[in-house]
C-alpha cells in the first residue's frame, strides 16, 4: 500500500463539476493498493497517518499532530501509484490491485480512518475525479507499507 500524503491549506474533489468533498487545513491522501495488501496493513497505515506529527510548533519544528491543529483529511483512491513506465512509454498497472478487490479494501481503509479520525472525507472510488489542492510548504511524503512495516 502506498499513500502520498500532502500537507494542504485546503483540498477538494469534484465529479462532473459537482464538489463531492472538501477540507481546510490538513492532509490530502492519494491511496494506492497492490497485491497482498489487506485490512491489517490498511489499518496500520491509517494509524500511522493520524499519529504523524507534520505541523510546526511554536519553534517551527514539525512536532504537532493533525488533531493538535484541528486539521482534516481528504482521502482519494489512486491506482496509478502502482503504474510503471519501466518497459516503455505507456504505463502498465500490473502491480495495482484489481478493482474488484481494491474497492472493498479502500472502503474499509476509509471507514477505519473515519472511525479513528472523524474529520475525514473521501473521494469516490473509481470515479473520474478532479482534485484541487493548495499545498502547504509544499510538504509531501510517500508512505509505503513495505518500507514502514517490513512485509
Amino acid at each position: 500500500m502506498k499513500v502520498v500524503l500532502q500537507v494542504v491549506q485546503r483540498a477538494s474533489v469534484t465529479i462532473d463539476e459537482k464538489e463531492v468533498a472538501s477540507i481546510g487545513r490538513g492532509y490530502l491522501l492519494l491511496v494506492g493498493l497492490t497485491q497482498g495488501d489487506n485490512l491489517e496493513i490498511a489499518k496500520k497505515m491509517a494509524d500511522k497517518i493520524v499519529k504523524s506529527r507534520l505541523f510546526p510548533d511554536e519553534n517551527g519544528k514539525t512536532n504537532l499532530s493533525l488533531e493538535k491543529i484541528g486539521g482534516e483529511i481528504l482521502s482519494v483512491s489512486q491506482f496509478t501509484l502502482y503504474g510503471s513506465l519501466k518497459d516503455g512509454n505507456r504505463p502498465a498497472f500490473v502491480d495495482a490491485m484489481n478493482q474488484e478487490k481494491a474497492r472493498p479494501l479502500y472502503e474499509a481503509f476509509y471507514e477505519y480512518l473515519h472511525g479513528i479520525y472523524p474529520s475525514s472525507q473521501s473521494g469516490v472510488f473509481h470515479a473520474d475525479m478532479k482534485v484541487s489542492l493548495v499545498n502547504d510548504g509544499p510538504f509531501t511524503l510517500i508512505l509505503d507499507s513495505k518500507e514502514l512495516f517490513k512485509q
